[in-house]
């Protein structure tokens, strides 16, 4: 299992008021790709409820509330994607080792949930996981596990 952060869903979804340049045009090509792997349900991912938010709270800025509403309820019930909820002991958590994990809360939440479901692999295109120790960032990032850790 591999954990979902909320860029994908962006990238994947934001309609843009602007042409894209070619590194964004790739990224949103990705997006999509991951995004699409997960529909057909090639591969399950763990997001939290804090994650599918922070990018409603982007996207619709350029979608239709219907569009954003069919979206998010497509998230949150497919089966392919397991939402977690999150305590305020979590998001505490979170924001307590945010400095220590060098990443900003949100972040830190996924960091505590992916450890806590032991998950290593983390769908973003945020390079601050590049510094998080444990975790690799896909698609593209070096990420920071030791060699010869588990995947």
């Amino acid at each position: 299992m591999k954990f979902l952060d909320a860029n994908p869903f962006i990238y994947a979804f934001y309609k843009p008021g602007r042409t894209l340049t070619e590194k964004e045009r790739s990224m949103k090509e990705e997006a999509k790709a991951i995004i699409s792997r997960i529909d057909r349900g090639e591969e399950t991912v763990l997001t939290s409820v804090v994650h599918v938010s922070e990018a409603a709270n982007i996207l619709k800025h350029r979608m239709q509330l219907s569009e954003l509403v069919e979206l998010v309820g497509g998230i949150v019930t497919n089966e392919s994607v397991k939402v977690e909820g999150v305590t305020p002991e979590d998001y505490l958590g979170a924001v307590e080792t945010a400095s220590e994990s060098r990443v900003d809360p949100n972040d830190s939440l996924a960091v505590i949930l992916m450890r806590r479901h032991q998950i290593h692999d983390i769908y973003t295109f945020d390079r601050g996981f590049d510094r998080v120790e444990g975790i690799r960032r896909l698609p593209g990032g070096p990420g920071k596990r030791k060699e010869g850790e588990a995947e």
